[in-house]
Protein backbone atom coordinates (compact mmCIF):
# COMPACT_ATOMS: atom_id res chain seq x y z
CA UNK A 1 0.00 0.00 0.00
CA UNK A 2 2.71 2.46 -0.87
CA UNK A 3 1.93 5.43 -3.21
CA UNK A 4 3.55 8.48 -4.40
CA UNK A 5 0.66 10.95 -2.21
CA UNK A 6 -1.62 10.41 0.12
CA UNK A 7 -4.37 12.99 0.51
CA UNK A 8 -6.86 13.32 3.59
CA UNK A 9 -10.03 15.03 3.10
CA UNK A 10 -12.18 14.47 -0.08
CA UNK A 11 -13.59 18.23 0.34
CA UNK A 12 -13.31 20.62 -2.89
CA UNK A 13 -9.53 21.55 -1.97
CA UNK A 14 -8.65 17.75 -1.36
CA UNK A 15 -9.77 16.27 -4.45
CA UNK A 16 -8.68 19.04 -6.46
CA UNK A 17 -5.28 18.54 -5.00
CA UNK A 18 -5.83 15.11 -5.37
CA UNK A 19 -6.70 15.25 -8.99
CA UNK A 20 -3.70 17.63 -9.87
CA UNK A 21 -1.32 15.22 -8.14
CA UNK A 22 -2.32 12.26 -10.65
CA UNK A 23 -2.26 15.12 -13.33
CA UNK A 24 1.32 15.20 -12.44
CA UNK A 25 2.03 11.73 -12.33
CA UNK A 26 1.44 10.71 -9.04
CA UNK A 27 -0.40 7.69 -7.66
CA UNK A 28 -2.84 8.79 -5.56
CA UNK A 29 -5.06 7.98 -2.55
CA UNK A 30 -7.73 10.17 -1.52
CA UNK A 31 -9.23 9.54 2.05
CA UNK A 32 -12.68 10.58 3.15
CA UNK A 33 -13.39 9.97 7.09
CA UNK A 34 -17.44 9.54 5.98
CA UNK A 35 -19.51 7.52 4.38
CA UNK A 36 -19.83 9.61 1.18
CA UNK A 37 -18.96 12.73 -0.26
CA UNK A 38 -20.40 16.26 0.72
CA UNK A 39 -21.67 15.12 3.95
CA UNK A 40 -21.82 16.28 6.32
CA UNK A 41 -22.11 20.11 4.85
CA UNK A 42 -20.17 22.56 7.10
CA UNK A 43 -20.22 25.80 4.17
CA UNK A 44 -22.74 28.19 3.76
CA UNK A 45 -22.70 27.04 0.12
CA UNK A 46 -21.79 30.52 -1.76
CA UNK A 47 -19.05 30.17 -4.04
CA UNK A 48 -17.66 33.27 -6.09
CA UNK A 49 -17.74 32.44 -9.90
CA UNK A 50 -14.54 32.99 -10.02
CA UNK A 51 -14.34 30.13 -6.84
CA UNK A 52 -16.11 27.53 -9.31
CA UNK A 53 -13.70 28.61 -12.51
CA UNK A 54 -10.89 27.64 -9.89
CA UNK A 55 -12.18 24.54 -9.49
CA UNK A 56 -12.24 23.83 -13.29
CA UNK A 57 -16.01 23.49 -13.25
CA UNK A 58 -18.33 25.15 -15.36
CA UNK A 59 -21.71 26.16 -13.49
CA UNK A 60 -24.73 23.21 -13.75
CA UNK A 61 -28.01 22.82 -12.49
CA UNK A 62 -26.63 19.32 -11.03
CA UNK A 63 -25.39 21.66 -8.37
CA UNK A 64 -26.13 25.20 -8.25
CA UNK A 65 -29.66 26.57 -7.05
CA UNK A 66 -29.71 29.86 -7.90
CA UNK A 67 -27.15 32.97 -8.99
CA UNK A 68 -26.76 35.62 -6.72
CA UNK A 69 -25.52 39.64 -8.21
CA UNK A 70 -25.16 41.79 -5.19
CA UNK A 71 -26.00 42.04 -1.49
CA UNK A 72 -27.77 44.15 0.74
CA UNK A 73 -25.69 45.28 3.73
CA UNK A 74 -28.18 46.14 7.14
CA UNK A 75 -26.55 48.57 9.24
CA UNK A 76 -27.54 48.11 13.04
CA UNK A 77 -30.50 50.17 12.98
CA UNK A 78 -31.53 49.18 9.65
CA UNK A 79 -30.64 51.16 7.32
CA UNK A 80 -29.58 49.19 3.88
CA UNK A 81 -26.53 49.79 2.01
CA UNK A 82 -27.77 48.20 -2.00
CA UNK A 83 -24.43 46.54 -3.15
CA UNK A 84 -25.46 46.12 -6.61
CA UNK A 85 -23.22 43.76 -8.71
CA UNK A 86 -25.36 44.10 -12.29
CA UNK A 87 -24.26 40.31 -12.86
CA UNK A 88 -23.74 37.29 -11.82
CA UNK A 89 -21.25 37.40 -9.24
CA UNK A 90 -21.48 34.44 -7.18
CA UNK A 91 -24.05 31.22 -7.28
CA UNK A 92 -25.61 29.40 -4.27
CA UNK A 93 -24.93 25.74 -4.88
CA UNK A 94 -25.51 22.09 -3.10
CA UNK A 95 -22.41 21.29 -1.51
CA UNK A 96 -22.89 17.80 -1.90
CA UNK A 97 -23.32 17.70 -5.37
CA UNK A 98 -20.37 20.30 -5.85
CA UNK A 99 -18.05 18.02 -4.05
CA UNK A 100 -19.00 15.41 -5.42
CA UNK A 101 -18.57 16.55 -9.15
CA UNK A 102 -15.10 17.14 -7.93
CA UNK A 103 -14.34 13.40 -6.52
CA UNK A 104 -15.69 12.20 -9.60
CA UNK A 105 -12.95 14.58 -11.52
CA UNK A 106 -10.52 13.03 -9.55
CA UNK A 107 -11.39 9.48 -9.76
CA UNK A 108 -11.40 10.02 -13.57
CA UNK A 109 -7.86 11.32 -13.34
CA UNK A 110 -6.78 8.19 -11.93
CA UNK A 111 -7.25 9.03 -8.20
CA UNK A 112 -7.91 5.84 -5.79
CA UNK A 113 -10.59 7.20 -3.49
CA UNK A 114 -11.02 5.26 0.12
CA UNK A 115 -14.30 6.41 2.01
CA UNK A 116 -14.68 5.45 5.41
CA UNK A 117 -11.43 5.95 6.17
CA UNK A 118 -9.93 7.91 9.08
CA UNK A 119 -6.55 8.84 9.27
CA UNK A 120 -5.46 8.13 13.10
CA UNK A 121 -1.61 9.24 13.04
CA UNK A 122 1.25 8.58 11.14
CA UNK A 123 5.43 8.14 11.83
CA UNK A 124 8.37 8.89 9.26
CA UNK A 125 10.30 5.37 8.07
CA UNK A 126 13.36 5.15 8.45
CA UNK A 127 14.43 5.64 4.71
CA UNK A 128 17.39 7.50 2.77
CA UNK A 129 16.80 6.86 -1.06
CA UNK A 130 16.96 8.86 -3.88
CA UNK A 131 19.23 11.39 -5.21
CA UNK A 132 17.84 14.32 -2.63
CA UNK A 133 18.92 17.64 -2.88
CA UNK A 134 21.35 19.84 -1.12
CA UNK A 135 19.44 22.22 1.53
CA UNK A 136 20.73 25.25 3.52
CA UNK A 137 23.30 23.09 5.71
CA UNK A 138 24.75 21.88 2.61
CA UNK A 139 23.71 18.42 3.24
CA UNK A 140 21.91 15.83 0.73
CA UNK A 141 18.20 16.00 2.06
CA UNK A 142 15.76 13.73 0.61
CA UNK A 143 12.90 12.96 3.00
CA UNK A 144 11.63 9.84 4.43
CA UNK A 145 8.38 8.31 3.57
CA UNK A 146 5.13 8.33 5.43
CA UNK A 147 4.13 5.50 7.13
CA UNK A 148 -0.30 6.54 7.60
CA UNK A 149 -1.94 4.78 10.27
CA UNK A 150 -6.01 4.86 9.51
CA UNK A 151 -8.74 3.11 10.78
CA UNK A 152 -11.12 2.02 8.21
CA UNK A 153 -14.59 0.52 8.06
CA UNK A 154 -13.53 -0.16 11.54
CA UNK A 155 -10.62 -2.12 10.98
CA UNK A 156 -7.09 -0.56 11.66
CA UNK A 157 -4.27 -0.63 9.21
CA UNK A 158 -1.44 1.57 7.76
CA UNK A 159 -0.58 3.06 3.99
CA UNK A 160 2.42 4.73 3.46
CA UNK A 161 3.28 8.22 0.83
CA UNK A 162 6.29 9.93 0.09
CA UNK A 163 4.09 12.88 0.41
CA UNK A 164 0.45 13.16 2.63
CA UNK A 165 -1.54 16.40 1.75
CA UNK A 166 -3.43 17.46 5.10
CA UNK A 167 -6.86 18.73 3.22
CA UNK A 168 -8.99 18.21 5.89
CA UNK A 169 -10.47 21.30 7.47
CA UNK A 170 -9.95 23.50 10.55
CA UNK A 171 -9.91 20.80 12.78
CA UNK A 172 -6.92 19.28 11.07
CA UNK A 173 -5.82 15.76 12.45
CA UNK A 174 -2.87 16.30 9.94
CA UNK A 175 -1.60 19.39 10.91
CA UNK A 176 -1.60 18.36 14.16
CA UNK A 177 0.49 15.01 13.47
CA UNK A 178 3.00 17.44 11.64
CA UNK A 179 3.38 19.42 14.61
CA UNK A 180 2.61 22.70 12.23
CA UNK A 181 -0.57 24.05 14.42
CA UNK A 182 -3.54 25.48 13.88
CA UNK A 183 -4.77 28.82 12.33
CA UNK A 184 -4.62 31.82 14.31
CA UNK A 185 -7.99 32.26 15.12
CA UNK A 186 -11.18 29.91 14.48
CA UNK A 187 -14.71 31.83 14.51
CA UNK A 188 -17.54 29.37 15.37
CA UNK A 189 -20.79 29.61 12.69
CA UNK A 190 -24.15 28.11 12.73
CA UNK A 191 -26.72 28.02 9.48
CA UNK A 192 -30.26 26.98 9.05
CA UNK A 193 -32.61 26.23 6.12
CA UNK A 194 -35.46 27.54 6.42
CA UNK A 195 -38.67 29.13 5.15
CA UNK A 196 -37.88 32.92 4.14
CA UNK A 197 -39.46 35.56 2.26
CA UNK A 198 -36.36 37.27 0.85
CA UNK A 199 -37.07 40.56 -0.78
CA UNK A 200 -35.19 39.86 -4.03
CA UNK A 201 -33.47 36.15 -4.53
CA UNK A 202 -30.82 38.03 -6.59
CA UNK A 203 -29.24 38.98 -3.53
CA UNK A 204 -27.90 37.93 -0.12
CA UNK A 205 -28.19 40.06 3.04
CA UNK A 206 -25.53 40.86 5.68
CA UNK A 207 -26.09 42.24 9.07
CA UNK A 208 -22.86 43.18 10.49
CA UNK A 209 -22.66 44.59 14.45
CA UNK A 210 -23.66 43.37 17.60
CA UNK A 211 -26.18 40.28 15.53
CA UNK A 212 -22.50 38.70 15.40
CA UNK A 213 -19.70 40.31 17.04
CA UNK A 214 -16.52 40.04 15.26
CA UNK A 215 -18.20 38.93 12.35
CA UNK A 216 -21.57 38.86 10.73
CA UNK A 217 -24.79 37.46 10.17
CA UNK A 218 -26.39 36.37 6.72
CA UNK A 219 -29.25 35.16 4.71
CA UNK A 220 -28.40 33.32 1.19
CA UNK A 221 -31.74 32.72 -0.50
CA UNK A 222 -31.99 29.34 -2.45
CA UNK A 223 -34.96 30.69 -4.04
CA UNK A 224 -38.04 33.45 -3.33
CA UNK A 225 -39.18 31.36 -0.26
CA UNK A 226 -36.14 29.17 1.13
CA UNK A 227 -32.30 30.92 2.23
CA UNK A 228 -30.01 29.96 4.74
CA UNK A 229 -29.65 32.02 7.49
CA UNK A 230 -26.54 32.35 9.80
CA UNK A 231 -23.93 33.40 10.87
CA UNK A 232 -20.21 33.73 12.39
CA UNK A 233 -19.01 35.14 15.81
CA UNK A 234 -15.22 35.87 17.53
CA UNK A 235 -15.70 34.46 20.98
CA UNK A 236 -12.91 36.57 22.63
CA UNK A 237 -14.47 39.62 21.00
CA UNK A 238 -18.04 38.80 22.07
CA UNK A 239 -16.84 38.47 25.54
CA UNK A 240 -14.78 41.49 25.49
CA UNK A 241 -17.43 43.84 23.99
CA UNK A 242 -19.74 42.64 27.17
CA UNK A 243 -22.66 40.77 24.82
CA UNK A 244 -21.68 38.29 27.37
CA UNK A 245 -22.27 35.21 25.01
CA UNK A 246 -20.31 33.42 23.18
CA UNK A 247 -22.25 30.75 21.76
CA UNK A 248 -23.33 31.11 18.23
CA UNK A 249 -26.78 29.15 18.53
CA UNK A 250 -27.39 32.11 21.36
CA UNK A 251 -27.42 34.83 18.44
CA UNK A 252 -28.56 32.79 15.80
CA UNK A 253 -31.64 32.48 18.09
CA UNK A 254 -31.85 36.46 19.00
CA UNK A 255 -31.74 37.03 15.71
CA UNK A 256 -34.37 35.31 14.32
CA UNK A 257 -36.96 36.44 16.86
CA UNK A 258 -35.23 40.00 17.42
CA UNK A 259 -34.07 41.25 14.41
CA UNK A 260 -37.40 43.40 12.36
CA UNK A 261 -36.05 42.50 8.76
CA UNK A 262 -35.62 39.08 9.61
CA UNK A 263 -38.16 38.62 11.90
CA UNK A 264 -40.82 39.66 9.18
CA UNK A 265 -39.72 37.49 6.60
CA UNK A 266 -39.06 33.94 8.33
CA UNK A 267 -41.44 31.86 8.56
CA UNK A 268 -40.25 29.39 11.60
CA UNK A 269 -38.94 25.74 11.75
CA UNK A 270 -36.22 24.91 9.82
CA UNK A 271 -34.58 22.94 7.05
CA UNK A 272 -31.60 21.68 7.48
CA UNK A 273 -29.42 22.72 10.20
CA UNK A 274 -25.18 23.21 10.14
CA UNK A 275 -22.48 24.00 12.60
CA UNK A 276 -18.67 24.92 11.47
CA UNK A 277 -15.44 26.46 12.39
CA UNK A 278 -13.78 29.69 9.55
CA UNK A 279 -10.01 29.60 9.70
CA UNK A 280 -9.12 32.91 10.02
CA UNK A 281 -4.95 33.62 9.39
CA UNK A 282 -3.03 30.60 7.85
CA UNK A 283 -0.30 29.13 10.09
CA UNK A 284 3.42 30.50 9.51
CA UNK A 285 4.26 26.94 7.67
CA UNK A 286 1.95 24.90 5.95
CA UNK A 287 4.77 22.46 4.90
CA UNK A 288 7.51 20.05 6.74
CA UNK A 289 9.31 17.22 5.29
CA UNK A 290 6.96 14.80 3.79
CA UNK A 291 3.64 17.04 4.74
CA UNK A 292 1.75 20.20 2.86
CA UNK A 293 -1.30 21.88 4.44
CA UNK A 294 -3.99 23.07 1.80
CA UNK A 295 -7.22 24.75 2.46
CA UNK A 296 -8.53 25.03 5.85
CA UNK A 297 -6.47 23.35 6.57
CA UNK A 298 -3.68 25.64 6.02
CA UNK A 299 -6.12 29.11 7.42
CA UNK A 300 -6.44 29.51 3.70
CA UNK A 301 -10.19 30.94 3.93
CA UNK A 302 -10.75 34.93 3.12
CA UNK A 303 -10.95 36.51 6.70
CA UNK A 304 -13.32 39.12 5.04
CA UNK A 305 -16.31 36.66 4.22
CA UNK A 306 -15.04 33.42 5.60
CA UNK A 307 -15.23 32.04 2.27
CA UNK A 308 -12.50 29.48 1.17
CA UNK A 309 -13.08 27.76 -1.78
CA UNK A 310 -11.10 29.80 -4.40
CA UNK A 311 -7.98 30.12 -2.15
CA UNK A 312 -8.19 26.78 -1.35
CA UNK A 313 -8.59 25.58 -5.24
CA UNK A 314 -5.82 27.83 -5.79
CA UNK A 315 -3.23 26.07 -3.10
CA UNK A 316 -4.30 22.63 -3.55
CA UNK A 317 -3.14 22.96 -7.56
CA UNK A 318 0.19 24.33 -6.49
CA UNK A 319 0.32 21.46 -3.49
CA UNK A 320 -0.95 18.43 -5.64
CA UNK A 321 1.73 19.46 -8.67
CA UNK A 322 4.34 19.73 -5.95
CA UNK A 323 3.80 17.05 -3.77
CA UNK A 324 3.94 15.05 -7.35
CA UNK A 325 6.91 16.62 -8.67
CA UNK A 326 8.57 16.09 -5.12
CA UNK A 327 7.85 12.30 -4.99
CA UNK A 328 8.85 11.26 -8.35
CA UNK A 329 12.31 13.10 -7.96
CA UNK A 330 12.57 10.99 -4.67
CA UNK A 331 13.12 14.17 -2.61
CA UNK A 332 10.33 15.12 0.02
CA UNK A 333 12.39 16.94 2.58
CA UNK A 334 11.45 19.95 3.89
CA UNK A 335 13.24 21.99 1.68
CA UNK A 336 12.12 20.78 -1.08
CA UNK A 337 8.46 21.17 -0.34
CA UNK A 338 8.94 24.90 1.05
CA UNK A 339 8.47 25.50 -2.60
CA UNK A 340 4.51 25.14 -2.55
CA UNK A 341 4.64 27.47 0.52
CA UNK A 342 6.00 30.21 -1.41
CA UNK A 343 3.83 30.23 -4.20
CA UNK A 344 0.92 29.76 -2.84
CA UNK A 345 2.08 33.04 -0.62
CA UNK A 346 2.90 34.48 -3.91
CA UNK A 347 -0.59 34.35 -4.96
CA UNK A 348 -2.54 34.90 -2.05
CA UNK A 349 -0.50 36.06 1.38
CA UNK A 350 -0.83 39.99 0.21
CA UNK A 351 -4.86 39.70 -0.42
CA UNK A 352 -4.97 37.52 3.07
CA UNK A 353 -3.03 40.35 4.92
CA UNK A 354 -5.44 42.79 3.88
CA UNK A 355 -8.36 40.72 4.64
CA UNK A 356 -7.62 40.54 7.65
CA UNK A 357 -6.95 43.79 8.66
CA UNK A 358 -10.39 44.29 7.09
CA UNK A 359 -11.60 41.90 9.31
CA UNK A 360 -9.72 43.14 12.62
CA UNK A 361 -11.23 46.91 12.33
CA UNK A 362 -14.75 45.90 11.20
CA UNK A 363 -14.89 43.70 13.75
CA UNK A 364 -14.45 46.43 16.50
CA UNK A 365 -16.81 48.89 15.40
CA UNK A 366 -19.46 49.26 17.18
CA UNK A 367 -23.28 49.56 16.44
CA UNK A 368 -23.14 53.64 16.16
CA UNK A 369 -20.16 53.52 14.34
CA UNK A 370 -21.12 50.95 11.91
CA UNK A 371 -24.26 52.50 11.63
CA UNK A 372 -22.36 55.71 10.70
CA UNK A 373 -19.61 54.17 8.35
CA UNK A 374 -22.78 52.49 6.31
CA UNK A 375 -24.42 55.64 6.38
CA UNK A 376 -21.15 57.29 4.67
CA UNK A 377 -20.80 55.24 2.07
CA UNK A 378 -24.44 55.23 0.72
CA UNK A 379 -24.00 57.63 -1.56
CA UNK A 380 -24.36 57.04 -5.58
CA UNK A 381 -20.56 57.54 -6.94
CA UNK A 382 -19.55 55.58 -3.91
CA UNK A 383 -21.96 52.58 -4.75
CA UNK A 384 -21.16 53.27 -8.46
CA UNK A 385 -17.48 52.05 -8.07
CA UNK A 386 -18.07 49.22 -5.19
CA UNK A 387 -20.39 47.78 -8.32
CA UNK A 388 -17.72 48.41 -10.99
CA UNK A 389 -14.81 47.13 -8.52
CA UNK A 390 -16.17 45.08 -6.06
CA UNK A 391 -14.83 41.54 -5.72
CA UNK A 392 -15.30 38.94 -3.47
CA UNK A 393 -12.05 36.92 -3.76
CA UNK A 394 -9.68 40.31 -3.64
CA UNK A 395 -11.11 43.21 -1.46
CA UNK A 396 -7.97 45.03 -1.65
CA UNK A 397 -9.15 46.23 -5.24
CA UNK A 398 -12.13 48.00 -4.29
CA UNK A 399 -10.28 49.23 -1.39
CA UNK A 400 -7.50 50.73 -3.69
CA UNK A 401 -10.01 52.28 -5.62
CA UNK A 402 -12.15 53.65 -2.84
CA UNK A 403 -8.99 55.53 -1.40
CA UNK A 404 -7.83 57.16 -4.63
CA UNK A 405 -11.26 57.95 -5.78
CA UNK A 406 -13.26 61.78 -5.76
CA UNK A 407 -14.24 60.53 -2.75
CA UNK A 408 -11.53 59.81 -0.56
CA UNK A 409 -12.12 62.90 1.66
CA UNK A 410 -15.21 61.08 2.31
CA UNK A 411 -13.47 57.67 2.94
CA UNK A 412 -11.08 59.29 5.38
CA UNK A 413 -13.80 60.72 7.61
CA UNK A 414 -15.80 57.05 7.78
CA UNK A 415 -12.52 54.88 8.08
CA UNK A 416 -10.40 57.68 10.07
CA UNK A 417 -6.48 56.46 9.38
CA UNK A 418 -7.49 52.79 9.04
CA UNK A 419 -7.72 52.55 4.81
CA UNK A 420 -3.80 54.31 4.98
CA UNK A 421 -3.13 51.07 6.93
CA UNK A 422 -3.93 49.05 3.73
CA UNK A 423 -1.47 49.40 1.49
Amino acid sequence: MKYDVIVVGAGPVGSTAARYAAMNGAKVLLLEEHASIGSPVGCTGLLSTRAVEECDLKPSDEFVFNSVRGAFVYAPEGQCLPVDGKHTRAYVVSRKNFDRALAVMAVEEGVELSLKTRAVGFEKENSETGTGTTGESGKKETGSPVKLRIVKNGKPGTVSASVVIGADGVKSRIASYAGLGRPARVLPGIQVEAPYASEDSDFVELFPGSSAPGFFAWTVPLDEKISRIGLAIDPELAFRNGYGENSPLYYLEKLLRSNPHIKARYSGGMLDFVVGGIPVGPQDKTYTGGVLLAGDAAGQAKPTSGGGVYTGAFAAKIAGRVAAEAALENDTSANRLSEYDRLWRKGLAKELEIGMKIHDYMGKLEDKQLNELIGSLNTPSILNTITEYGDMDHPSILMRKLMFSGNSLRLMKAFGTFIKTLF
